[in-house]
Parts: C-alpha cells; sequence; structure tokens
C-alpha cells in the first residue's frame, strides 16, 4: 500500500513509500482510508517543531476517514463496510484526559492516518455521521471535537451566551458552526475582509478585522457592552493570549488551543486573578464529546467547511497551501 513517512524533518523529508498492507490482530479493525484532514499540529510535526525527539520514519495525519474493511477476532460493535473516523487519543474513551491518552495520539507519537490502509483498535474507531460525504467528515476527529470541547465541556456555553473565535481556521468557522446552532452570540477576528464576509454568511454576529483594529480586545468589550465575552475559542496561543484574558467576562473561560503565534508570553498573572477567569487547556477530546459532537451536527445537518481538498500525490502542495494562511476552513487530501 502506499504511505508517507516523515523520513527526516522538514517538507523535503515527507516521502511516499510502499509498506505491506496491515492485517488487523484481535480487537483490531484495517479500514481503508478515504480522507485525511490537515491540522496545524501535523504541519510542526513534519517540520520538527512539534516534537524534535519524535522518533522517525512517522507516518503523519491524525485525522482520516475510511471504510472498515476486515474485521479481527473479538470485534463486536463494527462490521466490515462501516463508515469510521480514527479518534485522536486512541486511549481516551471517556472521563478525564490521562499521560496514557497524550501518548496514544494518531500522528506522533503513533502513525497517522497518511496510508491507504490502517489497523486501528475497534475501540479507537467511531461511525461518523451518514449524511456527511468522506472529505466533510474527516475534517471532525481534531477540529471538529476540539471546538466542542472548547465550546461545551471547557467552556460550558449555553444559548444566548457570547463566544469569540480566533481567526477563521478549521477550529474557529467549526466552533462557528456549532456555537450558532446551539444559540449562542459569536464573534470572530481575521485580518482579511474578504474572510470575515463568508464568516457573516456563517452565522457570525460581529467580525473585527485585526489588521484594522490592532487593539482588538477593546472593540470586544464595546460589542459586549462592557461585559467581555462568556468563551474565548483561543488559537492563537502566546501572541494573543493577553488580548483575550482582556476580552473575557468575569468568571469567563479562555479555552486554550493553539500556538500559532507562540508558545511564550509575559501575561500579567493580575489580569487573570482579578477577573476570576478560568484558563483552560484544550488537547482534542475523548471518544464520548466526539460522540456528542456527532449528535449535534446530525441534528443540524451542519456541513463542515472544506477550503480546498488535494489529491494523495500532492501531499506537500496541501501543506504549502497551509503554511500560506490563506484558507478558510479545512484542507483535505482525498485517496483514490
Amino acid at each position: 500500500m502506499r504511505a508517507y513517512e516523515i523520513q527526516e524533518f522538514g517538507l523535503d523529508g515527507l516521502k511516499m513509500v510502499q509498506r505491506p498492507k496491515p492485517v488487523p490482530g484481535r480487537g483490531e479493525v484495517l479500514v481503508a482510508i478515504k480522507a485525511s484532514s490537515l491540522n496545524y499540529r501535523d504541519l510542526l510535526t513534519i517540520l520538527g517543531q512539534y516534537n524534535p525527539r519524535q522518533p522517525l520514519p512517522l507516518v503523519p495525519m491524525s485525522d482520516g476517514v475510511g471504510i472498515v474493511e476486515q474485521l479481527g477476532e473479538g470485534v463486536h460493535e463494527l462490521k466490515e463496510g462501516d463508515r469510521v473516523a480514527g479518534i485522536f487519543a486512541q486511549k481516551w474513551l471517556s472521563g478525564p484526559f490521562t499521560p496514557e491518552a497524550r501518548t496514544s495520539t494518531l500522528g506522533g507519537p503513533l502513525d497517522g492516518m497518511l496510508a491507504e490502509y490502517v489497523v486501528l483498535s475497534e475501540q479507537g474507531l467511531i461511525k461518523v455521521p451518514q449524511y456527511l460525504t468522506d472529505i466533510q467528515a474527516a475534517c471532525l476527529p481534531c477540529a471538529g471535537v476540539t471546538a466542542y470541547n472548547a465550546l461545551f465541556e471547557t467552556g460550558g456555553l449555553r444559548a444566548g451566551q457570547t463566544v469569540l473565535l480566533l481567526g477563521t481556521g478549521g477550529v474557529s468557522i467549526l466552533a462557528l458552526q456549532q456555537a450558532k446552532a446551539s444559540g449562542a452570540k459569536c464573534i470572530i477576528t481575521s485580518s482579511s475582509d474578504e474572510k470575515l464576509r463568508r464568516a457573516k454568511e456563517l452565522g457570525a454576529d460581529e467580525t473585527i478585522n485585526y489588521k484594522t483594529h490592532p487593539d482588538w480586545e477593546k472593540k470586544i468589550r464595546e460589542l459586549s457592552n462592557g461585559q467581555g465575552v462568556d468563551v474565548v475559542v483561543e488559537v492563537g496561543g502566546a501572541g494573543t493570549l493577553a488580548k483575550s484574558v482582556s476580552s473575557v467576562k468575569f468568571g469567563g473561560c479562555v479555552a486554550l488551543i493553539g500556538v500559532l503565534d507562540g508558545i511564550k508570553t509575559d501575561l500579567a498573572v493580575t489580569s487573570v486573578l482579578m477577573k476570576q477567569a478560568r484558563i483552560q487547556g484544550v488537547f482534542v477530546g475523548s471518544k464520548e464529546m466526539f460522540s456528542k459532537l456527532n449528535a449535534l451536527l446530525t441534528l443540524h445537518k451542519t456541513i463542515p467547511v472544506v477550503d480546498k481538498v488535494f489529491s494523495f500525490d500532492q501531499v506537500r502542495e496541501a501543506f504549502e497551501h497551509m503554511q500560506k494562511g490563506s484558507h478558510f476552513g479545512k484542507i483535505v487530501i482525498e485517496l483514490n
């Protein structure tokens, strides 16, 4: 079968190779992968910036959707022909996050989904909504679950509350769609007026161009009657965290997800203490959260926004497209 390996860090070290087609063991399932979506974590992994000590070679990418082709002994919940996605942390089924779950993530340290076939534990797979295409469903395992966790599990977002979304990448757009479906008010930022226009079409209540308004946290307070927002989906990291804390209301939550704008910050802790605000790290989510996400999406027939689809021969071009930062929504690789 064809697969991609990171043989050395850097895009030049990402190579298509031939590997033996895997065979499922007891409790395992062989899945023919149909689509895999990119996450910023995947790019950092390839570049050696996520975990420079990651053993190589490694099959990258955490997100993948495919068809169950063969069952190992002792598999009872799935059948051949089922359409499934791998869960990000293979050993995080429910409950709190654990050290064991942290070391069971696809696309590093475990081999990921950028291959024609993968074998995973039955427990590490979940059926995807039938109304979605393979390409659309491939957007869910990381970005979709992360957005759900940030909004509802971590942020406790309820109808009528307000959420701030930073940027228009995969997590932020999926969060916008989920929050609007749940009756929340959404404020979203971008440096592109065209992207903000598209976000408006998806239901964003307010938009802010952070290039035009570099002190956008002041605009947030203005738009929220001086109170701040209930939840911030913080994908920027160090460069935006202080502004996010300034934007959140007293007792609100900053769901810290990304590192797009750095990993070190000089945030004044008093800005958190004096608001009794909460900064909570979000590392995707559990299988149980994925199931809840599927139910929410199915209820509202929500369609994930796909920016661009690349073929299996265009993986490098897909990551170069991500590096440009011009995408709106998710970037997907479609396998033959």
